[in-house]
């Protein structure tokens, strides 16, 4: 059997980050891919209020502590944490916080609707 998408290995101290509504972002796993989803590592201490159409978030805290706010509910995030934030819903995450955030499907980066 052969996969129809190539085996990909990338260290987040190989890519340049750069700022978007969430923070300082690396894509560890880029839409270009063509994975089934999207793996991106952020660093955020203040993100925009937003949503996303099409594209579901699963945040894994890696280190830091902060809160998010999705829909009409805040959460403590602190390490180990993890957060599933539905497609649609509003939400923003704020503190010293350092995030894997699996984006399904891939594309997120064409789905960012700022609210602020």
């Amino acid at each position: 059997m052969n996969p129809s998408t190539p085996i990909l290995r990338r260290s987040v101290t190989e890519i340049q980050p750069w700022a978007e509504t969430c923070g300082q972002i690396r894509p560890l796993i880029e839409e270009k891919d063509g994975a089934a989803a999207e793996v991106h590592h952020l660093e955020i201490t203040g993100a925009k209020l937003h949503y996303h159409e099409r594209t579901d978030e699963i945040y894994y805290v890696l280190d830091g502590a902060g809160r998010m706010r999705v829909g009409d509910e805040e959460i403590e995030l602190r390490k180990d944490v993890t957060v599933y934030v539905p497609r649609g819903a509003k939400h923003r995450a704020w503190g010293n916080l350092k995030v894997l955030v699996v984006c399904i499907p891939r594309g997120v980066l064409h789905d960012v609707h700022e609210v602020e």
